[in-house]
């Protein structure tokens, strides 16, 4: 009623809840991926893009925005909705096949330890990820940026090539 539309005119655009919520997930959801390339220029190491798409994961400041909550709606209504998992499953696999891209390319140049699996560093940051979108449901308080930042440095730190970390040889 508020959007000015009656049951029948949603009804005979959409053949359920799942297509409208489909939808309406596609509309109101922003590629978090194309608003970090859009917002920064990433001149550096590709090891920094993910550094860079780590820290904003404590900035609530979309959380406001049309998506808000809708994200994990979504993932619950697709627990019931064939067509909405397909929706997320496409999305997801998206993501995934970009962040795998970036971290094959930094593995490439040394900030990521070649022998590690690019699947499960990728499914590491989907869960960190995700965690984060529960966290902001509950609204529980999340660490400042500053040390958010300092752990994913380390954290990266830890899977980059132990060979570009060991510096000169002891003679």
């Amino acid at each position: 009623r508020r959007a000015g539309f009656t049951t029948g005119a949603i009804h005979s655009r959409y053949r359920g809840k799942d297509e409208l919520l489909a939808e309406a997930i596609d509309h109101a959801t922003t590629d978090e991926f194309e608003a970090l390339f859009t917002d920064h220029r990433f001149e550096g190491r590709m090891e920094d893009i993910l550094r860079i798409a780590g820290s904003h994961l404590v900035d609530r400041a979309d959380t406001t925005g049309p998506g808000s909550g809708l994200r994990l709606e979504s993932f619950t209504a697709a627990r019931h909705e064939a067509d909405v998992a397909a929706l997320l499953r496409d999305r997801m696999e998206d993501r995934h096949e970009r962040l795998a891209r970036i971290v094959d390319a930094a593995k490439a140049t040394g900030g990521i330890d070649a022998d590690l699996d690019t699947t499960a560093l990728v499914t590491f940051c989907h869960a960190v990820g995700l965690g984060f979108l529960l966290l902001e449901v509950v609204d529980l308080p999340l660490p400042d940026t500053g040390s958010w930042e300092a752990l994913i440095a380390r954290l990266l730190a830890a899977v980059g090539d132990p060979e570009a970390f060991a510096g000169p040889a002891a003679t």
